[in-house]
């Protein structure tokens, strides 16, 4: 009798349909946090160093910050915090296209909202003249096409990361939030003298807003949009899993 009552009870729980508190505006809230978490450490970590110690700061706080948000939220939302991050889940099946736009907008508004407590806790002098901590790097449009490619390369390691740790059933990690957080270590560290090494949209346009500074701020979506769809091509096509690729697969 024991065994079958505890039977019924695992049946009744696997019946029970998440609320749609839960099921939509919960993943929302928990993005809009995580972003605004993570791109205020991001910022303030440019901002303090805006006297030089060199790329080492502002990357290892990158990618602490992310990887350890994306271990308590991730759960939740699936911890993108990244509309590129984002596109390159739903263009893999990883995530409702019901719930895309809704999920970048929250991710924008936690840019805004961590780049606005960056710039409440530090002088506005010196959020100023780190342009919100996003654009220092990029001063001339001979760096342009540059800082295009270095942006797409970037995030689409970064991206590549996130679905094959995270989602790709075959290669899925406990270890993701660490390996996607040191991704954007490695890249800020490589690529931060060519375009500054954003690798997401809500973390240019946070800072964007708060300086009032667009001049670049369309180089900070073409690129990680541009990765996006290319690592969604990729792993549609050649290194996903049976569940996720559309082709080459048993029936």
């Amino acid at each position: 009798m024991c065994e079958s009552k505890s039977g019924s009870m695992k049946m009744e729980e696997k019946d029970i349909q998440p609320h749609w508190y839960e099921k939509y505006l919960q993943p929302c809230i928990v993005e809009l946090l995580g972003s605004a978490l993570f791109i205020f450490i991001g910022c303030l970590s440019v901002i303090e160093n805006i006297e030089g110690v060199g790329r080492l700061q502002p990357a290892l706080a990158h990618g602490l910050a992310l990887g350890i948000t994306i271990a308590f939220l991730g759960n939740i939302s699936g911890g993108h915090f990244n509309p590129a991050v984002s596109l390159t889940v739903m263009l893999i099946g990883g995530l409702n296209y019901m719930m895309l736009l809704p999920y970048c907008i929250s991710q924008l508004c936690g840019g805004i909202i961590g780049a606005a407590l960056a710039k409440a806790v530090t002088t506005e002098e010196r959020f100023l003249n780190a342009s919100g901590a996003a654009f220092t790097t990029i001063t001339g449009n001979d760096q342009v096409g540059g800082a295009i490619v270095a942006e797409a390369i970037l995030t689409l390691f970064l991206v590549l990361t996130v679905c094959m740790t995270a989602i790709n059933e075959k290669t899925k990690s406990p270890l993701a939030p660490f390996c996607i957080g040191f991704t954007v270590t490695a890249d800020i560290l490589v690529g931060g003298a060519i375009s500054g090494a954003c690798m997401n949209p809500a973390r240019a346009f946070g800072p964007a807003v708060m300086s009032n500074y667009w001049k670049y701020q369309w180089i900070y979506w073409l690129g990680p949009l541009a990765a996006s769809l290319i690592a969604g091509t990729l792993i549609r096509i050649l290194i996903g899993d049976q569940k996720i690729r559309l082709f080459l697969k048993h029936l």
